[in-house]
C-alpha cells in the first residue's frame, strides 16, 4: 500500500467541481455590510424574505464584483428588472 493513498492521496478518484450555489466564504469580509443588511431584513420581516430581495440582490451583486461567486446574470438567479423590483416594492406599500 502507498503512504499516499492512506493519508489522503490521489485515490484514483478524480475531483469533482463545486455544484451550483457553493461559493468560496468571504473571510476577508468584503460583503459584510451588505450580510448584515440582509439579515437584518430578514429578522425585521420574520424571515419572510420575498420583503428582503433589494438586499439579497445587493448582497449578491457584491460577491459576484469581488470574485467570491460567478458571475452571472441576475435574471437567472430570479431579479426581474430593476423597474420591475421597484413597481413590487411601490405596491407593496401603497397596500399597507
Amino acid at each position: 500500500m502507498s503512504a499516499g493513498g492512506a493519508f489522503g492521496g490521489n485515490r484514483g478518484l478524480r475531483p469533482v467541481p463545486p455544484e451550483k450555489g457553493i461559493f468560496p466564504l468571504d473571510h476577508l469580509h468584503e460583503c459584510d455590510l451588505e450580510k448584515k443588511e440582509y439579515l437584518s431584513c430578514l429578522k425585521t420581516y420574520g424571515h419572510k424574505s420575498e420583503k428582503c430581495r433589494q438586499f439579497s440582490k445587493k448582497y449578491l451583486q457584491c460577491r459576484m464584483e469581488k470574485n467570491l461567486m460567478a458571475k452571472q446574470d441576475l435574471s437567472e438567479l430570479g431579479f426581474g428588472k430593476s423597474s420591475e423590483m421597484e413597481a413590487s416594492v411601490g405596491k407593496e406599500h401603497s397596500e399597507k
